[in-house]
C-alpha cells in the first residue's frame, strides 16, 4: 500500500507537470522557439487566483478562470513585444530574450507582491466541516488519496484529450499544424501564421494559469521564483516525452513525476532531482528524440 501511495503521488505531481509540458511543446511545436519564461507565467496565474480568492473573495473554480484570462492576455503580449520582432532572428537570441522575460516577471512580481512568500488556500479544502481529511479512503482505509490529487490527475487528462482533438479535427488546429511542418508553405495556403502562433502563447499561457493554480494548491505557498524549478521540470518532461508531441508531453509529465516521488522516497529527497535528470540524459542517449519524438532529418 505504501508503494501504490507513493505511486499516486507521482502521477498526481506529474499531471502538474505533464499540463505545463503541454504549453511548452505547443510552442515549440509551432514556433520552434523555447520559451523559458513559460514558468514565470505559472507565477502570475498562481498570484492572480491568490489576489481573486483573498481580496475579491471569489471561490477558487473562478480564480482559476480569471488568471487564465489574465495569463492568456499576458502571454499574448510577451510574443508580440518580445518574440514577434525575432522571427528572422537566431535560436540564440530568442533563447536569450526568453531569458530576460522570465527575469523581468520575476522580479515584477517581486516589486507588486513581495518577496515574502504567501499562503495559497488550496482549490479543494483539505479538510472536510468535520475537521478530517478531504480524502478518498480506499481497501478499507489503507489507502488515502486526496481530492485534489484526483481532480489533478482527471483535469490533466481531459487538458490533453481536448488539446489533441483541437489540433486534429478544428480548422485552427489543422493551421497550427500546418505552420509546424512549413511556414511559408501555409502562408502561401493563406494561413496567417503570426495570428496562429498568437494563439499557440494563448493557449499554452491558459494552460499555465491552471498549472499555477494546481501547483500552489500542493504547495500551499507562492513566492516569485514558485514556477521556476517547476518550469524546468516541465521542460524537461517535454524533452523526455518528445517535444513537440502532445501525447509525448504527457507521458514525460507522469513519468518525471512518479520518477521523482519514489525517488524522494526510496534514495533521497536530496537525490531527487539529480535522479530526475540523470534518467532524462540516459533517455536521450537512447532515443534522442525522446520516448514519442519522431526524428525529423534536417535539410542542408
Amino acid at each position: 500500500m505504501e508503494f501504490l501511495s507513493y505511486l499516486i503521488s507521482g502521477i498526481s505531481l506529474g499531471s502538474v507537470y505533464a499540463i505545463i509540458a503541454l504549453g511548452y511543446t505547443m510552442v515549440y511545436g509551432i514556433a520552434k522557439m523555447l520559451n523559458f519564461a513559460h514558468g514565470d507565467v505559472i507565477m502570475v496565474g498562481g498570484y492572480v487566483s491568490f489576489c481573486a480568492v483573498s481580496y475579491l473573495g471569489l471561490p477558487g473554480w473562478l480564480s482559476v478562470v480569471l488568471a487564465m484570462a489574465v495569463c492568456t492576455a499576458l502571454g499574448v503580449v510577451i510574443e508580440g513585444l518580445a518574440y514577434k520582432p525575432l522571427r528572422q532572428a537566431t535560436s540564440l537570441a530568442v533563447l536569450i530574450t526568453a531569458i530576460g522575460v522570465s527575469y523581468f516577471l520575476q522580479n515584477a512580481a517581486q516589486l507588486i507582491w513581495g518577496a515574502s512568500p504567501k499562503g495559497y488556500t488550496p482549490l479543494i479544502p483539505t479538510t472536510n466541516a468535520q475537521g478530517e481529511p478531504n480524502t478518498l479512503r480506499l481497501f478499507g482505509g489503507q489507502l488515502s488519496i486526496s481530492y485534489i490529487s484526483l481532480f489533478t490527475m482527471g483535469a490533466c487528462i481531459v487538458i490533453m484529450v481536448l488539446l489533441t482533438l483541437f489540433t486534429n479535427r478544428t480548422k485552427l488546429g489543422k493551421a497550427m499544424r500546418a505552420c509546424s511542418e512549413d511556414k511559408g508553405a501555409a502562408q502561401l495556403m493563406g494561413i496567417n501564421v503570426n495570428a496562429t502562433i498568437s494563439l499557440t502563447f494563448a493557449i499554452g499561457s491558459a494552460l499555465a494559469a491552471v498549472a499555477g493554480g494546481l501547483l500552489c494548491s500542493f504547495t500551499t505557498s507562492l513566492m516569485p521564483t514558485t514556477g521556476s524549478m517547476p518550469g524546468i521540470k516541465a521542460f524537461t518532461a517535454a524533452v523526455f516525452g518528445g517535444i513537440g508531441s502532445i501525447p509525448g508531453a504527457f507521458l514525460g509529465g507522469i513519468l518525471l513525476g512518479v520518477i521523482e516521488s519514489l525517488a524522494k522516497a526510496y534514495i533521497s529527497t536530496q537525490l531527487a532531482n539529480a535522479i530526475l535528470f540523470a534518467v532524462l540524459i540516459i533517455v536521450l542517449l537512447v532515443k534522442p528524440s525522446g520516448l514519442l519524438g519522431k526524428y525529423v532529418p534536417e535539410k542542408v
